[in-house]
């Protein structure tokens, strides 16, 4: 089987049977046409002559090309994938011994309660007005905050997902995993809000679509979107650190642990697959709980 072939029914794979997001399927893409091109310069093209040794000096090229240790995991976990479907297929596993970089530790951003507030204060001031968009932009960032929502999660909800009785909210996580997310009331107030007033003025009467949130021309509401929408709120916020949705997430994570919830559940909320994922939200509470301590106590 020729190299690329493989690569194009490992994708396949992944996207059909596994149920991978579009991002990590055209992630791992872009890393194996790497391989590939790797491969093809070394003077392989068919699938069973590639080896552990070809693998480690593509790794080792794209550590000195610059790649971080986090992209480098990637490659490796996609080069391990692969050599698996291809043992599947009649082929060898070459990359069982593949070993994965360590991952540096960074702990997520997190806004205080305070910085959290201000930034739906003035999203809130906005849709007084009754501005669709406005109104949109609110639920949006309540709703992401209140769910500890992805993105991808966010923009892929259809109108039926929302249980405005229960106060609940039904995603599709990372490979096609359903979950079910409770939200606030301020939340609702804004998603209320959004869906009596301002989503009839953006929805196409002519093309009805199921989606919860709509851009500007009637369609579903795009993730570069929300990007630009909540990076252009936070970097008003002082702090370091990322700007884009994700750090709501984190910050939602947080402020649950610091109120006392259960680890667990923060896992279940999140749709984390490994207790160890959420972990890390234990260690930014600590960190805030040290300089609370630093700040306050007077032997400190």
């Amino acid at each position: 089987m020729r190299l690329d072939d493989a690569i194009d029914g490992y994708l396949a794979h992944l996207e059909r049977e596994r149920g991978y997001s579009p991002n990590t399927v055209r992630g791992y893409r872009g890393d194996l046409r790497s391989l590939a091109e790797h491969c093809a310069a070394a003077g392989i093209d068919d699938a069973a002559a590639l080896d552990i040794e070809a693998l480690r000096d593509w790794l080792y090229a794209s550590t000195e090309a610059g790649m971080g240790k986090a992209s480098i995991a990637r490659r490796s976990a996609a080069a391990r994938g692969l050599s698996r479907w291809v043992a599947a297929h009649g082929g060898q596993d070459v990359a069982g011994r593949l070993r994965t970089p360590k991952r540096d530790q960074h702990l997520p951003r997190v806004l205080s309660r305070q910085a959290m507030d201000g930034v739906l204060s003035s999203l809130a001031a906005a849709a007084a007005e009754g501005d669709p968009v406005a109104l949109r932009d609110l639920a949006v960032v309540e709703l992401l905050y209140a769910s500890a929502l992805r993105v991808s999660e966010l923009v892929g909800l259809d109108v039926d997902d929302v249980d405005l009785e229960r106060l609940t909210v039904r995603v599709t996580g990372k490979g096609a995993k359903e979950r079910v997310v409770p939200f606030g009331r301020p939340a609702l107030d804004a998603v209320l809000d959004w869906m009596r007033v301002g989503r009839d003025r953006l929805a196409d009467p002519a093309k009805p679509h199921p989606a919860l949130f709509l851009g500007a021309r009637g369609g579903r509401l795009g993730q570069r979107r929300v990007h630009e929408l909540v990076t252009g709120l936070l970097e008003a916020v002082p702090g370091s650190g990322p700007h884009g949705p994700h750090t709501l997430r984190h910050t939602a994570a947080t402020h649950l642990l610091d109120g006392g919830a259960d680890l667990r559940a923060v896992q279940e909320l999140l749709g984390h697959a490994s207790l160890g994922t959420t972990q890390i939200y234990t260690h930014v509470s600590l960190e805030r709980l040290a300089d609370a301590y630093r700040t306050a106590h007077p032997r400190a």
